[in-house]
């Protein structure tokens, strides 16, 4: 039986200025007065974080940012800390998304020094990892995988695996309207936990929640978020319409 808290996180990506971040996490606490047991959360750009978390402090949503630089601080220009984004008011940090991968060449290397950095400010990392279409079509999946596991995870301890979160985001699916089939997803939920187990212990395996991003909707969430190694989803577009995103939350009750 799974015990593990189910997850529904909203990545707004480069969405919404200040006034429409506002409205809509307004429109998701009024128009949903308690989730059940789960957790939700969203992804405001930068310059709404602050304001967003402010809004949201009294609320049963929390706030995630949706990337941050690896040093504390220095000479990177139009960087981002993990240290400011907590100031900011931020609990959770996306890192490793398929998109800052592929136009910001980030690297497992990177993103595990992000990881790292966002345990050193007191952040959650939201780990997102997942292969290309080329990959799945080559049967490469298992390889890929394995590879952004161990070297994104690299130097981490158990207790540090169990408190972060994975998003299992094919990058094929990703703003696309094509999902993974539930078989698809499943496997690779089943592959993650395995090899986490096989590296950080059975416990770590156990308690590390799995969440699954791409082109997930109102529609087919229902299904997917009954998998029993699926723990919530990295929701994108959808996270910026306050009835579909609501929707996606009750259906991961």
């Amino acid at each position: 039986m799974r015990n593990r808290t189910s997850i529904i996180a909203g990545n707004w990506k480069m969405n919404l200025a200040l006034g429409e971040a506002i409205e809509l996490v307004k429109g998701i606490h009024f128009g949903l007065s308690f989730p059940g047991e789960v957790e939700v959360i969203v992804a405001p750009t930068f310059l709404c974080l602050q304001q967003v978390a402010e809004q949201l402090k009294d609320s049963y949503i929390v706030v995630a940012a949706q990337n941050l630089h690896f040093e504390d601080q220095g000479v990177f220009t139009g960087e981002c800390s993990g240290k400011f984004i907590k100031e900011a008011g931020a609990d959770y940090v996306i890192i490793g998304h398929s998109e800052r991968r592929q136009y910001f060449f980030e690297t497992d290397e990177i993103i595990n020094k992000k990881i790292k950095a966002a345990f050193r400010n007191r952040l959650f990392p939201i780990v997102c990892i997942g292969e290309t279409l080329d990959e799945r079509e080559a049967g490469k999946v298992e390889v890929v995988i394995e590879r952004q596991v161990k070297e994104s995870f690299s130097g981490l301890s158990s207790p540090e695996i169990s408190a972060l979160i994975i998003a299992y985001e094919p990058v094929w699916a990703i703003g696309t309207g094509k999902t993974a089939s539930p078989q698809q997803v499943e496997e690779v939920h089943q592959l993650i936990r395995s090899l986490l187990s096989s590296k950080f212990g059975e416990q770590a395996a156990t308690y590390t929640r799995i969440l699954y991003g791409g082109s997930v909707k109102p529609e087919n969430s229902r299904e997917l978020l009954s998998l029993p190694n699926v723990d919530g989803a990295l929701v994108g577009g959808a996270s910026l319409n306050v009835s579909d995103f609501i929707e996606i939350i009750k259906n991961a009750k």
